[in-house]
């Protein structure tokens, strides 16, 4: 039989071979590193045959998908160290997640790992990985199956919610004492394993329901060698400084009080500055490329979601809905796409009103369960920089390319520069409209993300109930992924409300209508500034761009003229009077991440001049005549934003 390589070319092989087979022909070093395959586009154990025509890859532990199977082998590793040390346990589900892995357990008589817990499975793990079991694949019959996992009540619930037919389920055996349920891959041996860390215990809901039961939660990592496991416990420390969550409490920007609820931020003044000055940037840029503002309200009768399909596909996302005027339900808006829609049929639209962009901040609100919120990365309530533009097919690609261009561009306004996108494609069992349509709206979305130059990765199967999507994935200063802005293609609502426009033959047309979100959300996306400069936010975006310091009450009339100055100017500034050693008070401004500390003495009182520390400077300048240190502020605002740096240490006093 032949099969097809990656790169185009084949490879002749004997009838029956299998993936380890093919990697063992291609060369030893090969052979040696795999540790599974994609057979066309399906993963697939190394012990899998081969047929003839079929498109294979070998997956190495080095790539994406190599990473994956190392770590969701490693977790069926840590199962099976519980279910050894913990006899009588059970395990539910052991996903591969970013970067990691993890397991749920219920331990006999409600016992609750520890920390001292982590080491013991870990040295069990290992023994488990010294044996070298093998992994061997076995398909049962759901009746076999609930047999098997006779005693584990978690596994017997996913093996009933089976539904496919024929009704198979699959198991990975890697000892005679341990099974597990699982789609596979797996490395062909637990030898192969062993660069991991086990890195917490938390508590979680079976199925992420809080009226269920509450199990144990093991996290760990795996990587493809013991240096790049050093290095991403390292890039962990960093995420942890920059963890916007402290950030957000050390430099007093925001908070989640307990009397308001979970997934619902506070911004408090200094973070009202930032996000007012984010939001002021953006409204202006929209402005400049001709959208439209309209505001929408907060809450509506469900009829309007009925219409929209959104509470036949996302009732499970949106709040309960509250009665009101006799009977009638009202919801919480969970999206504003709905409210423009009914901006446009306001009445009859000319092809010459097309492209109409509308544009809102609207808030809106999503019941995320209580155990997957986060920080304002993943809240209930937030606001959408949302933008719905209504076109003609004509148009359509033109106007997808210059919104592409236009995201980017504001993007790196605020300082991030390092994008791959992703095309996310029709969803199976999940869609609505014909086949035609997807495939038109998918091609156009591939040609303008492929005209970028981007890396562009596909999602089969992630795009929205209504079209597909380009989503734009930023890399921070860390090189973590965040997906931002999304850009989806819609022919189902413009035909569910009944759009349409008069075009130049004076016949009726449907228009087509974009979504653009380009923060995502204004809180979201304000977490990720926030730990992309480590709370050293450029000095257009700080709350406090200029604190002065006069060296001793003598120099407060002076510093106050200082300081008069810079307000004038529009620059945001405070002044610490002289009650504090000079050494506490610029620590103190560092630690708060002022972009400038402005210190006055005899000699600038006499000169009319100031010293100036500019975060991120190795020294400071003395002696600069006031004009100039006011010019050169103006500058920094007025340049946008700045590379993300750590910022000075704060023992650096100048």
């Amino acid at each position: 039989m032949r099969v097809r390589l990656p790169d185009g070319s084949t490879r002749e092989l004997p009838e029956g071979s299998t993936a380890g087979d093919l990697a063992a022909a291609i060369g030893p070093r090969l052979a040696a590193a795999a540790v599974a395959a994609k057979v066309d586009g399906h993963a697939v154990d190394l012990s899998a045959p081969l047929v003839d025509g079929a498109s294979v890859a070998v997956v190495t532990p080095d790539s994406d998908a190599g990473r994956d199977v190392l770590r969701h082998s490693t977790a069926h590793v840590m199962a099976q160290a519980v279910l050894r040390l913990w006899p009588g346990a059970h395990f539910a589900i052991g996903p591969v997640i970013a970067d990691g892995f993890y397991y749920d357990f219920e331990l006999p008589g409600g016992a609750h790992f520890t920390d001292d817990d982590l080491a013991r499975i870990d040295a069990t793990m290992r023994e488990i990985i010294a044996e070298d079991q093998p992994f061997v694949r076995h398909e049962l019959t759901v009746e076999e199956g609930l047999e098997a996992f006779a005693d584990q009540p978690f596994k017997q619930e996913i093996i009933r919610a089976v539904v496919d037919a024929p009704a198979i389920v699959s198991t990975y055996e890697n000892s005679a004492a341990f099974t597990d349920l699982c789609r596979g891959p797996h490395v062909p041996a637990t030898g192969r394993l062993g660069h991991f860390k086990l890195m917490r215990v938390a508590g979680a809901y079976w199925r992420g329901d809080e009226k269920r039961t509450q199990l144990q939660r093991i996290y760990g990592t795996a990587w493809e060698s013991d240096v790049a496991l050093e290095q991403h416990l390292v890039r962990l420390e960093e995420a942890e400084r920059r963890d916007h969550r402290k950030l957000g409490l050390e430099l007093d920007l925001f908070s989640f009080p307990d009397e308001i609820g979970s997934g619902l931020a506070v911004f408090h003044p200094k973070g009202g500055i930032v996000r007012m000055e984010m939001e002021a940037y953006a409204r202006r840029r929209h402005v400049e490329a001709g959208y439209q503002f309209v505001y929408s309200p907060h809450i509506t009768k469900g009829s309007l979601f009925e219409e929209s399909g959104h509470l036949e596909w996302f009732a499970d996302g949106m709040y309960p809905p509250m009665e009101l005027d006799g009977g009638t339900s009202y919801y919480l808006k969970p999206m504003n796409c709905p409210f423009h829609i009914l901006v446009y049929r306001s009445s009859q639209r000319s092809y010459r009103e097309l492209p109409m962009r509308l544009f809102e901040f609207g808030s809106v609100y999503r019941y995320e369960k209580s155990g997957v919120v986060h920080g304002l990365t993943r809240v209930r309530g937030m606001t959408q920089d949302d933008a719905h533009i209504f076109c003609t097919r004509e148009q359509m690609e033109g106007e997808l390319d210059s919104l592409l261009t236009f995201v980017l561009g504001l993007l790196s306004d605020y300082g991030l520069d390092d994008f791959w996108l992703e095309l996310s494609t029709k969803p199976e069992g999940k869609a609505v409209g014909t086949d035609a349509e997807w495939d038109s709206a998918t091609a156009s979305l591939r040609r303008v993300a492929e005209g970028r130059g981007l890396e562009l990765a596909l999602d089969e199967g992630g795009g929205a109930f209504y079209g597909p999507k380009v989503s734009v994935q930023a890399r921070d200063a860390i090189g973590r992924s965040w997906q931002l802005s999304t850009i989806q293609v819609d022919f189902q609502l413009p035909q569910r409300f009944g759009l349409e426009y008069k075009g130049a033959d004076n016949a009726r047309h449907r228009p087509v209508m974009i979504h653009r979100a380009l923060f995502g959300s204004v809180e979201r996306f304000f977490g990720v500034l926030l730990e992309h400069y480590a709370g050293n936010l450029p000095t257009w975006l700080s709350p406090e761009q200029v604190r002065v310091l006069p060296v001793r009450d003598d120099h407060v009339a002076y510093a106050e003229h200082v300081l008069g100055r810079f307000v004038a100017e529009g620059i945001r500034s405070g002044m610490e009077d002289a009650a504090e050693p000079l050494g506490t008070r610029i620590r103190k401004a560092k630690l708060e991440k002022v972009p400038y500390v402005l210190v006055v003495g005899n000699d600038d009182v006499a000169a009319g001049t100031v010293g100036v520390n500019r975060r991120g400077d190795d020294r400071p300048r003395r002696g600069v005549p006031l004009p100039d240190a006011v010019a050169g502020v103006k500058r920094d605002v007025q340049g946008r934003w700045t590379a993300p740096t750590a910022g000075p240490d704060a023992s650096d006093v100048a």
